[in-house]
């Protein structure tokens, strides 16, 4: 299980890291109505309340058809 875990965080670091990219380069990843953007100055908070909702409910499907006992 700590191997599924491990796997888990450098998907999510790779797409964290792949998403910074594309941003810079103008494109807009991971991007639903629900987010929470705060810009101030040239300090930029983005907080994925939607996106984290969706992936939530896409895991728990996945991990409830394949794990199920």
């Amino acid at each position: 299980m700590s191997k599924l875990f491990f796997l888990l965080a450098v998907i999510f670091v790779f797409l964290a890291v792949l998403s910074g990219l594309f941003e810079q380069v103008g494109l807009k990843l991971f991007r639903l109505p629900g987010d929470i953007i705060i810009r101030k100055g040239n300090i930029t908070f983005f907080f994925p309340l939607a996106t984290s909702i969706v992936l939530s409910l896409v895991f728990t499907f996945l991990f409830n058809l394949f794990f199920r006992k």
